[in-house]
């Protein structure tokens, strides 16, 4: 399927199908028609998760597998009824997070749609080139929601960066991100701490990160507005946020990237880049027209 130079992604790629030979088409669809520039970005991209999944893979694609079943009914309820399972974050803690199996399982294949969601992929592309690569020397990053690590990886790594710190709301969630960055070789960790979002949060900076927290959000409006404050004067946020993209765990949506823009700005942020990427194999338009699901992510500054 793939040229043998992209190691470590015809590696991950084989053993994915192995496993789940009923999604053979799916994959040679996604990587039927790459540049080599994508196919080379999507091989580093491997590389690293390689080295997290390591001596776990087959782990790992299984509960890729496992999480594509989990999507399918909340997509069917979304159909149906034209809105999120769930409404509130009581009901996620419940259903969810407090579920330590199935959380493992569920993080667990997050990752690998890393890889394997083009939307996903794309947003990582976008930050690392149209975010990262414009901050300037010495910038002060922040990452809200550190998750397995990826995103504050490429700031740590970032000889231009000044500072980086990473905040979550679960010691458990801390723990796995610094084991994580540590695994992908970090020699300098980022600073890594408890901080509640809406309990006081300190600091000043030129560069923060929240992608694919808001939707887990049942005040999202507060939650930008507090960020927008964390903001230098002429600092930027990365925002990414999928709609219409049911989940075991996502609570807000909207219908349209436009109305997330209007949202945005309504918080008090300027939005000064944009890109929206579809749901993998669809075009931008029939993701549009069928409510399918578009990762919108934003650059903005303070207004």
């Amino acid at each position: 399927m793939l040229d043998s130079k992209y190691e470590s992604l015809s590696r991950l790629a084989a053993r994915q199908i192995e496993l789940a030979p009923e999604q053979e088409k799916f994959f040679r669809k996604r990587l039927g028609d790459l540049s080599e520039r994508e196919l080379q970005a999507m091989n580093e991209l491997g590389g690293h998760i390689e080295k997290l999944i390591a001596g776990r893979a087959d782990e790992f694609l299984q509960d890729y597998v496992w999480l594509c079943a989990e999507q399918l009914e909340e997509e069917l309820y979304f159909r149906r009824n034209n809105s999120y399972r769930l409404k509130t974050f009581a009901e996620a803690y419940e259903q969810v997070y407090s579920n330590k199996e199935y959380m493992t399982r569920y993080m667990n294949g997050l990752l690998m749609t890393q890889l394997w969601w083009k939307n996903h992929f794309d947003v990582i592309d976008y930050y690392r080139n149209a975010f990262l690569a414009t901050n300037p020397k010495g910038y002060r990053h922040l990452e809200i929601g550190p998750g397995h690590g990826l995103f504050i990886y490429f700031a740590a790594a970032d000889s231009n960066a000044g500072s980086v710190n990473g905040w979550d709301i679960s010691e458990a969630s801390i723990a796995s991100t610094r084991e994580a960055l540590q695994v992908l070789g970090l020699k300098t960790l980022p600073k890594l701490q408890l901080q509640n979002l809406f309990e006081e949060p300190q600091g000043e900076f030129d560069s923060i990160v929240f992608s694919e927290v808001l939707e887990h959000m049942e005040t999202p409006r507060e939650a930008l507005e507090v960020i927008q404050g964390l903001l230098a004067p002429k600092g930027r946020l990365f925002l990414n946020m999928p709609i219409n993209s049911p989940a075991p765990d996502h609570l807000f949506n909207v219908e349209s990237p436009e109305a997330l823009a209007s949202f945005v700005e309504g918080a008090g942020l300027k939005i000064v880049d944009k890109s929206y990427f579809p749901a993998t194999n669809q075009t931008l338009e029939l993701a549009l027209k069928k409510k399918l699901t578009i990762s919108c992510a934003f650059i903005a500054e303070r207004a």
